[in-house]
């Protein structure tokens, strides 16, 4: 972790604020309400006059065109925290710079917060790595696979059976004749398209994956010139589509091959997977379905910004915090739309 964690707006509340406005309004305050650009003027207290009327606090400005008062907070993931800035900055740097993130109960203990606070704080950051719809496709080479994210079933040992317990593994796609259950079922499905030397796109399939639904997701993320490289049990039709498609066959211990120079593998989408696999498991250890896609959006914000330094990633993630609100209501949600 770099030298900048010591910056004073990582301790300092004020210091921390007059950071986000040099961030957020390099040219001058921007009214969140109406949109005009300097136009706004800060509002200060009469602190020799006890009786003035004015009591503005920190960091409060008002707009000369629609006369309303904002902060640097109002239309944020942080709107109406009580959490101090500083701290809201230090949790942001956390997040960005942890390659395979960090869980709720350490940024409590870090941040000084409850748990209850360190969770919604971190699912509001998610927020703010969500990423704008792609703006063009993605082109070139393009490696497609799909991960099962979950619980392993652990089947206790029957009478007629001897040995450990049983753990059943997400790549018996069929029903496992001593159980009767699919090894998949209490997975989510994840489908990960990687441009080589550019950005991925992942996307949590809450149906079964299937070649159609697949096709509608490759239709609009993925240029038709783009070459599709997949493994062969990826569930992957193009039809008549004039996309190239090469595979490697994994089942038969093909991992990369040569053709005309070209390099043939999924190793880059799978590079991907190792990564949130770990984190997952290894950090957050359980993610409920209806938060999948958070999760799934801050792997892909730390994988495209992977070249460059982790300050400059939290600096790209605080840029994103406009006119994003995430209530505890809205975050809680079971209905998986959140």
């Amino acid at each position: 972790m770099e030298a900048d964690i010591l910056a004073p707006h990582f301790t300092d509340p004020d210091k921390a604020r007059e950071f986000l406005e040099a961030k957020r309004w390099p040219e001058g305050p921007i009214c969140p309400h109406c949109g005009a650009l300097g136009e706004a003027y800060r509002l200060q207290a009469d602190v020799e006059n006890k009786k003035a009327k004015t009591h503005a606090r920190k960091g409060l400005y008002k707009c000369g065109g629609c006369r309303e008062q904002f902060t640097v907070t109002v239309g944020t993931v942080m709107e109406d925290s009580h959490i101090p800035l500083n701290k809201w900055l230090f949790a942001f740097h956390l997040l960005c710079a942890s390659k395979k993130g960090m869980s709720a109960h350490q940024l409590h203990r870090m941040l000084g917060v409850t748990y209850k606070s360190a969770w919604f704080m971190a699912h509001r950051i998610r927020y703010a790595m969500t990423q704008e719809p792609l703006s063009s496709k993605l082109d070139g080479i393009v490696e497609i696979d799909e991960a099962y994210i979950g619980g392993k079933f652990r089947v206790q040992n029957r009478p007629n059976m001897t040995g450990p317990l049983i753990k059943m593994s997400a790549k018996a796609m069929g029903q496992d004749p001593r159980t009767g259950r699919n090894p998949v079922k209490n997975k989510e499905a994840v489908v990960s398209l990687v441009q080589r030397g550019g950005k991925v796109r992942s996307i949590h399939m809450t149906e079964r994956v299937t070649s159609e639904n697949l096709k509608g997701v490759m239709d609009e993320m993925l240029h038709e010139d783009a070459h599709v490289m997949t493994d062969s049990t990826t569930i992957v039709n193009l039809g008549s589509g004039d996309r190239k498609h090469d595979k490697v066959n994994h089942s038969a211990k093909e991992y990369v091959r040569y053709e005309d120079g070209l390099c043939i593998t999924t190793n880059t989408v799978e590079g991907f997977f190792a990564t949130l696999k770990r984190g997952i498991n290894g950090v957050y250890h359980h993610v409920g379905r209806q938060h999948l896609h958070r999760y799934l959006t801050e792997f892909d914000f730390r994988y495209n910004a992977r070249q460059v330094s982790d300050v400059q990633r939290r600096d790209l993630a605080i840029k994103q915090v406009g006119g994003k609100r995430l209530t505890y209501r809205d975050s809680c949600a079971k209905n998986g739309l959140i």
